[in-house]
């Protein structure tokens, strides 16, 4: 079994946005589950691993931590890493953010909508 990398530190307080859920950014498109086992596996036990598959989340994967200091030590070592000749971003998932940028293409689509329906053109199309 892989050696684990931990900075388990008696009563270390994390800092709020720290979480077992990462999203990592800027993967290779053909990275395969087990890569990226192998490469987040040095970190700690996973729960799961989601690789972003459609035109819109390729290069992209979610990866679950069984322990928070396992998710904590992995972002701080595989930010940056290089993997096929790109460098990961790795960050803590946050609800909030991902969800903003869910509602404002909502509300962009549905403007867009109105304007069709309304016959309303705008300068910059």
């Amino acid at each position: 079994m892989a050696q684990t990398i931990s900075l388990r530190k008696g009563n270390t307080r994390l800092p709020p946005e720290v979480n077992r859920v990462l999203y990592v950014r800027n993967l290779p498109f053909n990275i395969s589950s087990e890569e990226m086992y192998d490469i987040f596996g040095k970190y700690g036990a996973i729960r799961q691993i989601r690789i972003g598959t459609n035109k819109d989340t390729r290069g992209t994967a979610y990866v679950v931590y069984e322990d928070i200091y396992d998710a904590k030590t992995a972002v701080d070592h595989l930010s940056g890493f290089n993997v096929a000749n790109r460098y990961l971003i790795v960050l803590y998932y946050q609800q909030a953010k991902m969800s903003k940028k869910f509602d404002q293409k909502k509300k962009e689509e549905e403007i867009v909508k109105m304007q069709e329906k309304y016959g309303i053109t705008t300068k910059d199309k």
